[in-house]
C-alpha cells in the first residue's frame, strides 16, 4: 500500500496563500500519478490538480488554473501544492491521492487517499 499524508492547512484570508505538502511512504515506487483533491461541506468531492510521476504532465481544475500550482519537490515522495489568491470558495478539506494503476490522469481514478487537511479562506 501507499500511505499519504497533507499537512499545510489552515486559516486564511481571502487573496492570501497556502502551500499544502502531501508526504508518501510505502510502495512508492509503483504511484504513477499523484492528485490533489478537496471537499466542502454538503458538496461531493472535487478534482483540484495532478501531476505524473516524471512530472512531464499536470492537470488542473479550471476553477483553480492560474492559481494553484503542483509541483514534486527535491526530497523523494513530496508533493505540493501551492495556492495563491485564494478565495472563500476554496474552502474545503484538501486531500491527497495516488495512483498504482496508471489511470489516474486520463480517468481521473486514484487509489489511495490522506485524511486531508482543512482549508479556510475568510472572506
Amino acid at each position: 500500500q501507499v500511505q499519504l499524508v497533507e499537512s499545510g492547512g489552515g486559516l486564511v484570508q481571502a487573496g492570501g496563500s497556502l502551500r499544502l505538502s502531501c508526504a508518501a511512504s510505502g510502495r512508492t515506487f509503483s504511484v504513477f500519478a499523484t492528485g490533489w483533491f478537496r471537499q466542502a461541506p454538503g458538496k461531493a468531492r472535487e478534482f483540484v490538480a495532478a501531476i505524473s510521476a516524471s512530472a512531464s504532465t499536470i492537470l488542473y481544475a479550471e476553477s483553480v488554473k492560474g492559481r494553484f500550482t503542483i509541483s514534486r519537490g527535491n526530497a523523494k515522495n513530496t508533493v505540493y501544492l501551492q495556492m495563491n489568491s485564494l478565495k472563500p470558495e476554496d474552502t474545503a478539506v484538501y486531500y491527497c491521492a495516488a495512483d498504482v494503476t496508471g489511470l489516474g490522469l486520463s480517468q481521473r481514478r486514484f487509489d489511495y487517499w490522506g485524511q486531508g487537511t482543512q482549508v479556510t479562506v475568510s472572506s
